[in-house]
């Protein structure tokens, strides 16, 4: 083997590596909502825990992703441990699907249809289709179609190239007496955790002993403690990745170690006295990529099988290694962690979103419930949850340009610049329950109360501004076309009520009825009100462009109100629900 055999080695080995990053993250993105809505559905069950973890790592191709996706979770406390414990598991399975596709390069046969399934003969033909779907389709789902076609078959270009690279070492000697040392388990198991710590993937160090394999040269008896030490040398991502984190996201990557330290020294006993004691003749065999295949699956299996039904063991062990302190943690509610999986990440910035839109409503609720029922008590919660709100909208700003930056398709796209909106609008709502807040207070300094006529128009707002926020609330979070499209028009009749308020108003302060002074009070609470339904109004016409792919709110609010015969009828409705001719007569 000469210096263009190792060069050639190398090149096919960055290929190989590369191909298996495009290829993963392409299907991340091509499966984008589906990973989503299976992720958000996890529970305490142990079976449908360990099945997410098996399908989401198939899917992503990579433990170590997972394991990564899995720690960003209980760190912003969308996990318990217990429920990250059975997906860690699952993905320990899961990975074990590489193995098995890379395993295809090392069919041989002269019948056709098996050469048919050697990836040699259909990858060409495969990178064709990506190419084209790359080069020429607009459509995002086709072009991640072609990255993966295109990742996968750099993928098996690499491992194909590594392979023919590495033949001429069946012939040398010291690479023979290399992997009899590698006979002696314990060194064997050393070798592969450090080869995978390297490159922190377990698939692709699989794929890199299945290429050496290829060499006839390495025995079953190496390749197994080989793979053993693999699945603990893959938990460094994991464990960087915790650096920082919550005690439960750290205990989380230390499950991930515990449980692979615990199945590999368990199951490399079994190994050792069995070749002590009956020394089969299988484990001095030459190992093949099927084969190595089958050791990578049979032994994740086992550790899984073993360790299964002791998730609750490992919970406390992990939980004795790092104990709970006096001072509770503060779970952080954004994880960058998350970025590893952008549709993952895009989805908690969603749940976020919710929980500062309650906020923000809840606050502006209160504010309009002091009208009437000032506590010191209730201005004090008003300015706490604005508080909440502001911070809820720099972490999320920040958050979502973050995420914004990253590759991700142009509907996640769209919902990301959707929800950099709305965390504006609902910033401000927060800041006019301070307002109205401000107002009720001075009314309450300077001794005001407002005429009985004034007080039933209020009310008759109120009432309005309520509906408008539980409209926009229910068009935000549940996407339901009816609440979105009468948005709207009850903004529009909350323009005319603030209108028919103030005509009302100058009619009392000619007729005695009003002071001046009231009047100042009386003029800040209809801007507020009317800026509030304003607010709600570009919240739902946010929703409209998101679902209409088209971020020009504007333009679709005006083709609403002109055009549109069932906007006309809602605003005419609204307009009998909230009319305040009884109280002019």
């Amino acid at each position: 083997m000469d210096i263009f055999n190792v060069l050639t080695m190398i090149g096919g080995l960055c290929l190989f590596l590369f191909g298996m990053d495009v290829m993963g993250k392409a299907l991340e993105r091509r499966a984008g909502n589906s990973l989503r809505t299976l992720l958000g559905r996890l529970t305490t069950k142990k079976s449908l825990g360990f099945i997410t973890g098996l399908v989401v790592t198939a899917v992503i191709q990579s433990s170590s992703a997972t394991t990564v996706m899995v720690v960003g979770f209980v760190n912003s406390g969308l996990l318990e441990l217990s429920q990250a414990i059975n997906v860690i598991m699952g993905a320990n399975v899961g990975t074990t699907v590489t193995a098995w596709i890379l395993s295809l390069s090392g069919i041989e046969s002269g019948n056709l249809f098996v050469q048919l399934l050697k990836p040699t003969s259909f990858t060409p033909v495969l990178a064709l289709i990506g190419v084209i779907f790359t080069l020429f389709s607009k459509n995002d789902k086709k072009k991640d179609t072609g990255m993966i076609l295109l990742g996968f078959a750099t993928l098996m270009f690499g491992m194909d190239t590594m392979s023919d690279a590495v033949s001429g070492l069946k012939n040398v000697p010291e690479f023979q007496q290399l992997f009899l040392l590698f006979t002696n388990p314990f060194l064997g198991v050393v070798a592969g955790a450090i080869l995978t710590a390297v490159i922190q993937s377990s698939s692709a160090s699989v794929g890199i002993l299945q290429a050496l394999a290829s060499t006839g040269q390495v025995t079953y008896g190496a390749a197994v403690p080989i793979i053993m030490g693999q699945n603990i040398g893959t938990c460094v991502t994991a464990m960087l990745s915790s650096v920082g984190a919550t005690k439960n996201a750290r205990r989380a990557a230390l499950v991930h170690l515990c449980f692979n330290i615990i199945g590999t020294v368990a199951w490399l006993l079994v190994f050792w006295l069995v070749d002590l004691i009956f020394k089969p003749a299988l484990l001095a065999a030459g190992a093949t990529g099927f084969g190595i295949a089958v050791a990578h699956s049979i032994f994740n299996v086992l550790c899984t099988a073993l360790l299964l039904p002791m998730a609750g063991f490992l919970e406390k062990l992990v939980c004795r290694i790092v104990p709970d302190d006096k001072k509770p943690e503060v779970t952080k509610e954004l994880d960058e962690r998350l970025f590893a999986t952008p549709n993952v990440a895009l989805e908690r910035s969603h749940r976020v979103a919710i929980e500062m839109a309650e906020c923000a409503i809840g606050g502006l609720r209160d504010a309009m419930n002091a009208i009437s029922n000032y506590t010191p008590e209730l201005a004090e919660i008003i300015r706490e949850k604005e508080d909440r709100t502001d911070h809820y909208e720099d972490e999320l700003g920040s958050y979502l340009v973050r995420l914004s930056a990253l590759r991700i398709n142009e509907s996640a796209s769209a919902e990301a610049a959707m929800l950099l909106k709305v965390i504006g609008d609902f910033e401000r709502l927060s800041d006019h329950s301070v307002n109205i807040l401000c107002s009720v207070e001075e009314m309450i300094e300077k001794g005001q109360k407002f005429s009985g006529s004034a007080k039933t128009e209020l009310n008759t707002l109120v009432t309005a501004v309520n509906e408008i926020l539980d409209l926009a609330m229910r068009a935000f979070t549940e996407g339901d076309a009816d609440a979105i499209y009468s948005v709207e028009p009850l903004e529009q009749v909350i323009d005319m009520l603030k209108e028919g308020m103030r005509t009302n108003h100058i009619r009392r302060l000619q007729q005695g009825e009003c002071t001046i002074d009231v009047g100042f009070v009386w003029a800040d609470l209809l801007t507020n009100f009317e800026r509030v339904s304003d607010h709600c109004s570009n919240i739902a016409g946010c929703i409209i462009d998101l679902k209409a792919h088209d971020m020009n709110m504007h333009e679709h609010l005006r083709e609403l109100k002109s055009d549109d015969e069932v906007f006309k009828q809602k605003v005419q409705q609204f307009r009998e629900k909230y009319s305040l001719k009884a109280l002019k007569a």
